[in-house]
């Protein structure tokens, strides 16, 4: 097995497997900051918490997308593990906002969605 650096969207090779993934991939990208704005409005004790929270992770989660991880082609290009890795905790950090919010079934599914779709954007050309 190889692993990857995915190329700029218009010079990949689609398969079904693979715009099938970046469907997931996709979805996987809006679940995080709905459930990154669920925590953090779920979270706060006053209601400036919980505004500066439920606003300020997914804004967060967004701009390090953006700088770091954009399908588009980032603002700031990383070595190729620690892209892998700053994608995983990204991702990583709406399962356990969602775990943290007691949804626990949903945090489970979430992870190991990120995962498996990790994987195969890293693996599958």
């Amino acid at each position: 097995m190889k692993i990857d650096r995915p190329g700029p969207v218009g010079q990949r090779q689609w398969t079904p497997l693979t715009v099938g993934n970046a469907g997931l991939a996709f979805g996987l990208e809006l679940a995080m900051l709905a459930a990154l704005g669920y925590w953090g409005f779920r979270t706060g004790s006053s209601l400036a918490t919980r505004l500066l929270l439920g606003l300020g992770a997914p804004a967060v989660a967004a701009t390090v997308w953006g700088l770091f991880l954009a399908a588009g082609g980032p603002k700031y290009r990383l070595p190729l593990a620690a892209e892998i890795v700053l994608k995983l905790l990204t991702l990583g950090t709406a399962a356990l906002a969602l775990y943290a919010s007691e949804r626990t079934t949903l945090a489970v599914v979430y992870g190991v969605l990120v995962v498996v779709s990790v994987a195969l954007e890293y693996t599958t050309r």
